[in-house]
């Protein structure tokens, strides 16, 4: 954090305020089923890197065979 940061600009990272673009009577959703959804999606996005790695893990060792 920057020491010389004004007041405004100290709120940054984990302690920003956050922005909620729905007013609280048409968000039906909780606190906890918006977390399970963002977890559901953070979940799938690190099972496709993984498949993803061992893909190309895969096509490398097939690759170097080859070429012996």
């Amino acid at each position: 954090m920057n020491p010389y940061a004004k007041p405004k600009e100290k709120r940054v990272g984990a302690r920003r305020p956050k922005i909620s673009h729905l007013a609280q009577s048409i968000e039906r959703r909780t606190r906890r089923e918006r977390q399970a959804e963002k977890e559901a999606v953070a979940a799938e996005r690190r099972a496709i890197k993984k498949a993803a790695r061992r893909h190309l893990q895969k096509q490398l060792l097939e690759e170097l065979e080859q070429s012996e």
